[in-house]
């Protein structure tokens, strides 16, 4: 049983792994054995956090702004240049962006597709030849795209932008699965709800609006830090080897309600 979960060894790259959803799951790949390599934009945190993950196991850091196609280049090729291959990719990095109907501008649209959508796909297929290399039928190489349950149901905070984009990043990964499963390449999205992170802190830094976002999951709680780790290992490990295509709603049953 051990075994069936185990991703020791393995190689990982976490895109926005210094804070929140990434930093969860990337904790939880160092802590299981994996070397694991965190990306961010602010160079400074992105060191820091990989010397302190470091204490757990093996974690160094690559710093990329993924905004724009040379970003993904440049982590591209400094990953293909530092591992040769790739086991596992976590799509991870994103933003939202917020602002009542009237007032919500176009150029939202603009940055959240690059950064959610664009950054995804120019970063898997730039490091296609990485992951092939570590891919074969017994255990294939995998690529794990964070969603969000904004992408599934009609959110309650006006995030037209973001949940526009949630959506794209859910239809991409069943496309890229379909493509790639011949090379034994597996393509998973996690689509998260209310977990702690920066993009969460406006609302969860709140009482009062924290406890009416408890109140909207079934299970009533904040998502934790074992629930995403957890999530994202199963899908590294040979326990996840036969899924692929798959929106994975990690969200406390927030989904089984529209």
């Amino acid at each position: 049983m051990p075994d069936l979960f185990s991703v020791q060894g393995k190689t990982v790259l976490v895109t926005g792994g210094s804070r929140g959803i990434g930093l969860m799951i990337a904790e939880a790949f160092v802590e299981a054995g994996a070397r694991v390599i965190i990306s961010s934009r602010k160079a400074g945190v992105c060191h820091e956090v990989a010397e302190r993950l470091s204490a757990k196991g093996q974690c160094e850091a690559i710093p990329a702004d993924l905004s724009d196609s040379a970003g993904a280049d440049t982590l591209a090729a400094a990953v293909n240049e530092r591992l040769g291959s790739l086991d596992v990719l976590v799509n991870n990095a994103g933003a939202t962006w917020g602002a009542p109907l009237a007032e919500y501008p176009e150029a939202a649209f603009d940055k959240l597709w690059a950064v959610n959508v664009k950054a995804i796909f120019r970063l898997t297929t730039q490091l296609l030849p990485a992951l092939r290399k570590a891919a074969d039928a017994e255990d294939p190489a995998r690529v794990i795209n964070i969603g969000s349950v904004d992408g599934i149901r009609v959110p309650s905070m006006e995030v037209y932008a973001y949940s526009a984009t949630k959506s794209a990043v859910h239809m991409l990964t069943r496309s890229l699965a379909h493509q790639l499963a011949r090379e034994h390449i597996t393509v998973n999205a996690i689509a998260p709800g209310p977990f702690e992170s920066k993009m969460m802190a406006f609302a969860l830094d709140s009482p009062e609006i924290r406890a009416a976002i408890e109140d909207e999951v079934p299970l009533g709680r904040i998502g934790r830090p074992e629930d995403m780790g957890g999530t994202a290992i199963y899908l590294a490990s040979r326990a996840g080897a036969y899924l692929t295509g798959a929106i994975i709603p990690v969200d406390g049953g927030m989904t089984t309600h529209g």
